[in-house]
């Protein structure tokens, strides 16, 4: 059984990994696989290339990227990171948040706020909503788990 994180890693895991261009740069290359290095502008065309910098430093710093002559890929983490983007997203769509017509990153980014602004307190999970909340967290934990034990990179670390 994977432990739980403390709300203090919770809160540390959605602040480093809800950061728009990360969210971006693994979503995108996990629907259309590895991309040019060169090409990634030309890709991410609604982020600066500032801010595709620094979410490539991001990803790299925790381990989410492979890179071949030319290519930026995603590793095991990274693919497993993109199916935690894609059950929060599917979780903020069923759930209407943070609004019924957000974009992808928008949702994901959204959730984890709410997930890190959680109390320390555990929710009782009195409805489906919150249920399928604390699944969302659990994901969380085991993606935290299995690929950032020994990183102490942006605050995440299991």
């Amino acid at each position: 059984m994977i432990p739980a994180l403390s709300h203090q890693q919770l809160r540390d895991i959605c602040t480093a990994l809800s950061s728009v261009g990360l969210i971006r740069l693994v979503s995108e290359i996990d629907d259309h696989g590895a991309i040019p290095a060169r090409g990634l502008a030309r890709t991410l065309t609604d982020l600066s290339a500032d801010r595709i910098r620094q979410a490539v430093e991001q990803a790299d710093s925790l381990g989410l990227l492979t890179r071949t002559p030319g290519t930026v890929g995603l590793s095991a983490a990274g693919r497993d990171l993109a199916d935690v983007y894609d059950a929060t997203a599917r979780w903020a769509r069923r759930h209407n948040h943070p609004a019924a017509h957000c974009d992808f990153a928008g949702r994901i980014h959204s959730t984890f706020a709410l997930l890190g602004a959680l109390t320390a307190d555990p929710p009782n999970p009195k409805d489906e909503r919150e249920t399928e909340l604390g699944r969302i967290e659990r994901l969380m934990a085991e993606w935290t788990h299995t690929h950032q034990r020994t990183r102490g990179t942006d605050g995440v670390a299991a």
